[in-house]
C-alpha cells in the first residue's frame, strides 16, 4: 500500500536536497569557472555535517537491504536531516521513494543550488549559474518522466537573456521554471512591462505555467529589518520558511504583488493561455485577495474596463499550494474548489510528517469531487492533461 492508497495525486511541491557537487557536475565548460561553492551562499547556509552524514547514509542503503527497509519505513520522518531522507539527492533513489509515495506526477525544485547561484551579485554569473541549474535539474529528473524538473529564469537579467534561459533549459529538460515575483532596481521595468511578453509567450505557447514559490522573491524583504529589533531572539520554522511571526504573516506578500501586476497591466489579457502556480506562499491569504482584486477594479473601473472579473481570471489561471495545517476547508468554502493543489514539499520539515493527515483534518466538509480536485484535477487542469 503506497502513502496516496486510493488517491490520484499530482505533487506540486517537492526538493532536491543537493550534494555540494550538484552543479559542478552538470556545469559545462563554459560556465564551471563561474559556479561559486554552495559554501559561498549564506542566504540558506548548508552544513558540512549534514552533507557528509547524508553521503554516508545513502551508501549504507545501496549495501544494506535492511538499512534501506528502514529508511523506507520511515519515510515521512522529518525530523532527519534532508540530506538523509530518500531520494534527497539521488535520481534513482527519488523513483524509489515516489514508488512509495504512489504519487503519479512530482514536481521537483532546488534548494541549495537555488541560492547558490541567485546571490551571487554579477549578472554574468547570475546567468551562468541558471544556465547551470537548469542543466542539473534536467539531468536530475530525466530518467523518470513522473519526475518534472523546474528550474530558474532569473527576469532581472531583462527579457532577452531570461528568454534565451528559458528556451536552453528546456532543452535540458526542464519541464517548466520559477521566476521572481520582484525587480530589486528601482529603475528597471516591471515584469508585467510588455518587454517581458517574448517570456510570456513562452510560457503560453510551451503550455507550461509560470512558477512562483517564496523562495525565488528577487530579495523582497517584507518585514523590514527595523522589527527584528525587539529585544527577542527570531523564531525559526526550519527549511525556507521566514523567520518570525511577521514572517509568516507576510509570506504571501510578493506573490500577491506578482500576481495582481500580471492582471492590472494586461499580461493575462495580452496571453489567454498562460497559466501560474503560487507555492509555499501560504493561502490563508486568498479568500481576501481576491476579494481585494475586484474591489480595486471597482475603483478603477473609469480607467479600464474589464472584460470579467479580475477574481474570476484568477481563478481561472492561478493554482494555489497552502501549507499543510491551514483551513483548506474555510480557504475553498470563500474562494470555490478549483484554485487550491495539494504539495508535499518532501523533503523538507515544513511539508510535515503527513502532509495528507494534516490537509484532510481541516476538509471534513469537502466532498469528494473538491477533494479530487485538490489532488489531482486542478493541477491535471494547470498543465493541460486530459
Amino acid at each position: 500500500m503506497t502513502y496516496a492508497q486510493h488517491r490520484r495525486i499530482i505533487d506540486a511541491d517537492s526538493h532536491v536536497i543537493e550534494l555540494d557537487d550538484f552543479l559542478s557536475n552538470a556545469a559545462t565548460s563554459e560556465y564551471i569557472d563561474k559556479i561559486q561553492p554552495m559554501s559561498a551562499q549564506t542566504e540558506l547556509p548548508t552544513n558540512q555535517a549534514g552533507l557528509d552524514r547524508g553521503r554516508e547514509l545513502f551508501k549504507k542503503r545501496q549495501t544494506n537491504p535492511e538499512t534501506m527497509a528502514k529508511f523506507e519505513a520511515s519515510l515521512l520522518d522529518n525530523t532527519k536531516s534532508g540530506w538523509s531522507r530518500i531520494g534527497a539527492f539521488d535520481p534513482q533513489e527519488r523513483s524509489r521513494a515516489l514508488n512509495l509515495f504512489g504519487f503519479e506526477i512530482q514536481w521537483v525544485l532546488p534548494t541549495f543550488a537555488f541560492h547558490q547561484v541567485a546571490h551571487v551579485g554579477e549578472h554574468d554569473l547570475l546567468e551562468a549559474g541558471a544556465y547551470t541549474l537548469n542543466k542539473a535539474m534536467g539531468d536530475f529528473c530525466r530518467h523518470d518522466p513522473r519526475l518534472k524538473a523546474i528550474g530558474y529564469v532569473p527576469l532581472s537579467l531583462g527579457p532577452a537573456r531570461a528568454l534565451a534561459i528559458a528556451q536552453q533549459g528546456i532543452k535540458d529538460g526542464c519541464y517548466t521554471f520559477m521566476v521572481d515575483t520582484n525587480e530589486p532596481n528601482n529603475k528597471a521595468p516591471s515584469f508585467s512591462h510588455p518587454d517581458f511578453d517574448a517570456v510570456w509567450d513562452l510560457f503560453s505557447d510551451a503550455g507550461i505555467p509560470i512558477v512562483c514559490h517564496v523562495a525565488v522573491n528577487g530579495h523582497y524583504r517584507a518585514v523590514p529589518q527595523s522589527f527584528r529589533n525587539n529585544g527577542k531572539n527570531s523564531l525559526e520554522l526550519g527549511g525556507d520558511a521566514p523567520a518570525g511571526e511577521l514572517g509568516l504573516m507576510t509570506i504571501g506578500n510578493s506573490a500577491q504583488i506578482f500576481l495582481a501586476s500580471l492582471i492590472f497591466d494586461g499580461v493575462f489579457d495580452r496571453h489567454p493561455k498562460l497559466k501560474c502556480i503560487s507555492m509555499e506562499h501560504a493561502g490563508f491569504w486568498l479568500p481576501s485577495w481576491l476579494r481585494s482584486l475586484d474591489y480595486t477594479a471597482g475603483l478603477f473601473k473609469r480607467h479600464r474596463k474589464f472584460s470579467e472579473l479580475p477574481s474570476d481570471t484568477a481563478r481561472q489561471r492561478i493554482k494555489v499550494s497552502p501549507f499543510a495545517g491551514e483551513p483548506v476547508g474555510w480557504i475553498i468554502d470563500n474562494v470555490g474548489p478549483e484554485m487550491l493543489v495539494f504539495a508535499s514539499d518532501y523533503p523538507h520539515p515544513e511539508g510535515t510528517s503527513d502532509p495528507i493527515r494534516k490537509f484532510e483534518a481541516t476538509m471534513g466538509e469537502c466532498d469528494s469531487k473538491t477533494m479530487d480536485a485538490f489532488y489531482y484535477g486542478n493541477m491535471a487542469s494547470l498543465m493541460g492533461l486530459a
